[in-house]
């Protein structure tokens, strides 16, 4: 059973269905919590879209179970306020975990393999061309020109990781994660133009760039 919490504030698979060559990733966000029993279950599913070379998985951990005996060590603030930004967009009035986002415009609970497959078979495909090169302390991100505007973040990961539960819910388990967000920031924004930019390099093992329209919708990404 997912679990919900109050909405206070904003800011190989079997069955997997095929993208058009030259479309961009479509990018996965499981908003899910070490300390909450219903999150394992898509933990998992998303270490195995995570395998997908058309597909950006990325792990967002939320904070607001970290009061259910066992604080995440991967859980960011900044994960809690994305969550509640996309429930704001999609006019509702909680959040929950597992909550898997596809594509910023549908969602789905996110050990749901058969919605969670059909919500990215459906999803539309990104439009806006970009790179993305990361050095050891700069990251360089190209934009092409295109229809639309919106916002440039900037997500730092780290690959995998394996964390032994010691209490709470999910007490005694040994969980495995991928793609673990470690940072998120919003570096820019971009009105149609081919745009350039270089900033500083986020914490993480490996750098995805997002473009997000206004009303959530993922316009592009790229990772390095």
């Amino acid at each position: 059973m997912k679990r919900r919490s109050l909405l206070l504030a904003a800011p190989a698979l079997a069955g997997f269905p095929a993208r058009a060559q030259g479309a961009g990733p479509v990018v996965v966000e499981l908003f899910t919590s070490q300390s909450c029993s219903s999150c394992p279950a898509a933990d998992a599913l998303l270490v195995e879209l995570a395998q997908r070379a058309e597909v950006l998985a990325l792990s967002f951990h939320v904070t607001y179970w970290d009061r259910l005996g066992w604080r995440d060590r991967f859980s960011l603030r900044e994960a809690t306020d994305r969550q509640r930004a996309y429930a704001t967009t999609m006019g509702r009035n909680q959040v929950y975990t597992p909550q898997a986002v596809v594509q910023g415009r549908a969602d789905a609970v996110g050990s749901d393999r058969a919605a969670l497959l059909g919500a990215i078979g459906a999803a539309r495909a990104a439009t806006v061309p970009l790179r993305l090169v990361a050095g050891s302390d700069q990251v360089s991100l190209g934009i092409g020109a295109g229809i639309g505007a919106g916002g440039l973040w900037l997500v730092g990961y780290d690959r995998r990781h394996v964390t032994a539960i010691g209490a709470g819910e999910n007490g005694g388990r040994t969980l495995t994660h991928a793609n673990v967000v470690r940072s998120l920031a919003r570096i820019g924004d971009w009105h149609g133009g081919a745009h350039q930019q270089s900033v500083a390099r986020p914490a993480g093992e490996r750098v995805a760039a997002l473009l997000q329209a206004p009303d959530g919708g993922i316009l592009g990404a790229a990772t390095a």
